[in-house]
């Protein structure tokens, strides 16, 4: 079993920037596929990124040349460098270990998740 903390989140303007962080917890972290995902006030969670265990990436079409996702093994820490935010990308955002695209197909827990907010 893997658990998570996520962290990072935070306030800012249109247009800034902020990288969150997926810190887990337990073995076999550098054989799973990870994920961000997020879920906004009335909407159902969504796959934002995903990572292979050999650093090939996938992005959401609402995020492309935006964000970036990347992993450090050695630290069991996956990362998500937000650039150019928009008030859409206003969410709570999670990390998992990815079975596929479906934000159900997860293989752990849920954590708290991190809050990011945009607005002006």
């Amino acid at each position: 079993q893997v658990q998570f903390v996520e962290s990072g989140g935070g306030l800012v303007q249109p247009g800034g920037s902020l990288r969150l962080s997926c810190a887990a917890s337990g073995s076999g972290f550098r054989g799973y596929r990870m994920a961000w995902y997020r879920q906004a006030p009335g909407k159902q969670r969504e796959l934002v990124a995903d990572i292979t265990s050999g650093g090939s990436t996938n992005y959401a079409d609402s995020v492309k040349g935006r964000f970036t996702i990347s992993r450090d093994n050695a630290k069991n820490t996956v990362y998500l460098q937000m650039t150019s935010l928009k008030p859409e990308d206003a969410a709570i955002y999670y990390c998992n270990a990815a079975l596929g695209n479906s934000p159900r197909a997860v293989y752990f827990r849920w954590a708290q998740g991190t809050q990011v907010t945009v607005s002006s």
